[in-house]
């Protein structure tokens, strides 16, 4: 029978750093065991099991995860989506549970990305020919990779920061290195996150350049982890001991988009309407605005993203998003708390794992289990991860 709503009972992750003595499926196993034993449940109650990950998701990742944890003969689906690839693993495993053809079910992202440097926003294969003529159904003459041909992701992001600047003149460069301040200041909570330390304003500005206006200290850092929830139906909710009823968190809203045509996109990725469109239809699914929430994990993978995204999930007035920031709505202590993680800058980014640690990370709030980054009296969550190419996906999640 198809189920009203969709329950968050277990969570975990694993530490994001450089693990070079585990491989993908030790740490997708550990963060798998862990929240199934969170959930109070176990691999033979599972009616489903989704596996993220980018590099890897062609290896059948997820059969040879159910060899690790066990091998029970149910549907194992192997998602890749860019980003997005942990919120897509786990939207696979909702809906299986809204349709009524699961109960429970295991949502797992994972990934190894230290060593690798700057990713690109669009794939080139070797040896491509490099002449400025149309070619293919679309008549491009070289990939979507931004205005200046960067063809990596920081470049992209940077580009994107400076028109926001340009369309709203009270948003300066400043701004930017704000984020990174606050975000890199709330990592010094988070026990899970890669980096813990606090840098200054001057600090940030005077790290290497990788992209104008991003520093080093204001991209993504590439490491190794996975994530992993347990979904569970209402009904099937209904069943277990009171514990675990107790600690669950209901998922309001699931939305996912993808790009719309939108003029300029063929040149430069479209960050923003992607993810307003989600936002909006998550919103009006969940029932609530956005005055109803009490904290936001978003996409920072670089701090000119989180200064568009403000914006783009509406945390603020249209073209608001510097004075949101120098409000001090987003610190940990303001109005509504953005990143308290230390966000995808200091916390890391598994690209497979993101969208489920962010799951975590809310959920966690919301069952008032997050320790000394606690943000009290947190009733209503939303997360947000987006994927180059583009996929956007927002979850709001009420306790």
């Amino acid at each position: 029978m198809a189920s009203d709503h969709v329950w968050v009972i277990g969570a975990s992750m694993t530490r994001f750093a450089r693990h070079d003595s585990l491989d993908v499926l030790d740490l997708a196993a550990e963060a798998a065991l862990s929240a199934l034993a969170d959930s109070g449940t176990a691999i033979a109650d599972m009616d489903i099991l989704a596996a993220g990950s980018l590099f890897n998701a062609g290896a059948g990742l997820g059969q040879q995860l159910q060899k690790q944890i066990g091998q029970t003969g149910i549907p194992v689906y192997n998602v890749a989506n860019a980003c997005a690839t942990g919120a897509t693993a786990l939207r696979t495993v909702h809906l299986s549970i809204l349709a009524g053809e699961s109960e429970l079910g295991l949502a797992v992202g994972v990934e190894k990305t230290s060593g690798m440097g700057l990713l690109g926003a669009a794939a080139r294969p070797a040896g491509a020919k490099t002449e400025f003529t149309p070619t293919g159904r679309d008549g491009h003459v070289m990939p979507t990779e931004g205005v200046l041909g960067s063809q990596t992701m920081p470049s992209v992001f940077a580009q994107a920061g400076m028109a926001y600047l340009n369309a709203n003149p009270q948003a300066s460069v400043e701004h930017f290195y704000k984020i990174s301040e606050k975000n890199h200041a709330h990592s010094e909570l988070n026990p899970l996150a890669q980096y813990r330390k606090r840098f200054s304003l001057d600090e940030i500005k005077g790290a290497p350049m990788i992209s104008y206006p991003n520093t080093s200290l204001m991209c993504s850092a590439n490491t190794d982890g996975a994530a992993a929830v347990v979904l569970c139906s209402s009904a099937r909710l209904a069943t277990l001991p009171q514990t675990v009823r107790e600690r669950a968190v209901k998922i309001s809203a699931s939305v996912m988009t993808s790009d719309p045509y939108v003029p300029g996109g063929q040149v430069l990725p479209d960050v923003s309407t992607c993810t307003r469109n989600a936002a909006a239809a998550a919103y009006e699914k969940a029932g609530i605005g956005p005055e109803d929430l009490d904290l936001v994990e978003l996409h920072d993978c670089f701090a000119t993203a989180e200064l568009l995204h403000y914006d783009n999930l509406m945390l603020c007035e249209p073209g608001g998003a510097a004075d949101f920031l120098d409000s001090g709505a987003p610190w940990r202590d303001g109005r509504l708390p953005v990143n308290v993680s230390g966000g995808l800058q200091s916390k890391g980014h598994p690209i497979g794992a993101t969208g489920i640690a962010n799951i975590y990370e809310v959920a966690t709030h919301l069952r008032g289990e997050a320790g000394d980054r606690q943000i009290d009296g947190a009733r209503v969550g939303l997360t947000h991860v987006i994927g180059l190419g583009s996929s956007a996906a927002v979850h709001i999640l009420q306790k």
